[in-house]
């Protein structure tokens, strides 16, 4: 997610308005626009953002650790990002070297990760019916693109890109959910829903029926719902973020 993205997501999480968070800050309405929307011609200085960071609730230093690394020349900021990828990767690995599954099931007793930190987009999932991808061959941590998140706390969160329609109009083909492992699951929630026999994955909003039976319904209403006995699922990840393809 950009920095605009992020701001963004974070006000209209808050249920503020531009004009609300300009009358606050002592900046215009249209100038916040252009940040959001990525079409700013001038940068916007440490002093806004620092005072973005009190009015919407980040932590000190966030948005402008990410304004820096955004001011960055492309080929500078590819390696920065790549290094701290890396980093990330290895000190997930080296909490827990005894490891040896490599699924992204919860892990104890791992730092919380702060705002803007990346998660990693660990694959695709489809949000049709399940399909023959395994996700266990990707260690906590371990990934094939990272995206980054305001205020994920999780340290065990992953992210795919959505694959199929049975989902829409909420989530759109190309979509990167962030699910999270810590976050509690209740009927309704949308979900990255993982069966232990084959290895498969789907995304579908879930309910829990009577006789361990767990409804995956679909979005799309011309998409039948399906019935799954409860022991074939052997994990049920809630939704929390939606980076929308534009």
């Amino acid at each position: 997610m950009s920095l605009g993205e992020i701001i963004r997501s974070k006000r209209e999480e808050l249920g503020l308005t531009l004009d609300e968070v300009g009358s606050r800050i002592g900046f215009s309405k249209p100038y916040l626009s252009t940040i959001e929307t990525g079409k700013v011609s001038n940068p916007p200085s440490d002093e806004l953002l620092q005072k973005l960071e009190k009015v919407i609730g980040f932590e000190p230093g966030t948005l402008l650790y990410l304004a820096h690394i955004e001011r960055m020349p492309a080929d500078v900021r590819e390696r920065v990002e790549t290094v701290e990828a890396e980093n990330e990767k290895w000190r997930h690995l080296n909490k827990d070297p005894g490891k040896k599954d490599g699924s992204q099931e919860a892990i104890a007793n791992k730092p919380s990760l702060s705002p803007g930190r990346l998660v990693p987009i660990i694959n695709k999932v489809a949000a049709g019916y399940p399909t023959d991808f395994n996700d266990l061959d990707y260690p906590v941590g371990v990934a094939d693109d990272y995206i980054r998140c305001p205020d994920v706390h999780d340290p065990n969160a992953f992210a795919v890109r959505v694959v199929g329609d049975s989902m829409e109009p909420k989530f759109k083909e190309g979509d990167i959910i962030v699910f999270s492992p810590a976050a509690e699951v209740r009927n309704g929630d949308d979900c990255f829903v993982r069966f232990s026999t084959p290895h498969e994955t789907t995304f579908k909003r879930v309910f829990f029926e009577p006789s361990d039976t767990v409804r995956l319904q679909p979005r799309n209403e011309k998409y039948p719902p399906a019935m799954v006995d409860g022991k074939r699922i052997n994990g049920i990840y809630r939704a929390i973020i939606r980076h929308e393809t534009l």
